[in-house]
């Protein structure tokens, strides 16, 4: 019987939407786990684990990844903003409010994800059409609305922010 392989754990250090915080993980520690088993922000959520749902996505340093393919210890001085963090209190994020008032989702699985992946987008293309915002969410997964009413969604979100919301 060959022993077990040892453990290697690291200290990583990073910003969590707008707060520091540190762990030590295993370096196979996925970014997703950290985020949602060690700091306990479970809005990130883990589907298919393989990179292709999307549910997983947040920002890393402003761009999305799925968290469930990049390693806790990439994120090592860099800044995380999850979908706890969108909202500034009880002032909502443009795109949770958009899609707030085109009732974007329904099971809610997938919602993170694209919430997250919408904040980019329009971060990048503040008045983006309708083409745009179903490339920026191809890579996203939703069995429950046909995309049509998160679309809507993305779409009002950025006559939100052009109104001045945030």
């Amino acid at each position: 019987m060959t022993p077990p392989e040892p453990r290697t754990e690291l200290d990583v250090a990073l910003e969590v939407n707008g707060e520091p915080r540190r762990a030590r993980v295993e370096a196979r520690r996925s970014l997703a786990e950290l985020l949602r088993d060690d700091l306990g922000l479970t809005g990130t959520h883990l589907g298919c684990e393989h990179g292709v749902c999307g549910s997983c996505t947040v920002l890393l340093d402003g761009n999305p990844v799925r968290s469930c393919l990049t390693l806790a210890v990439q994120a090592d001085g860099r800044v995380v903003t999850t979908v706890e963090g969108l909202a500034d209190g009880d002032d909502l994020h443009p795109v949770q409010q958009g899609c707030l008032e085109r009732w974007s989702f329904q099971c809610g699985f997938c919602t993170p994800g694209v919430l997250i992946t919408a904040a980019a987008l329009l971060d990048e293309e503040p008045d983006p059409d309708e083409a745009t915002v179903r490339e920026a969410l191809s890579g996203h997964l939703c069995r429950c609305t046909g995309y049509e009413s998160i679309v809507d969604g993305v779409l009002r979100a950025a006559e939100i922010a052009r109104e001045g919301g945030r």
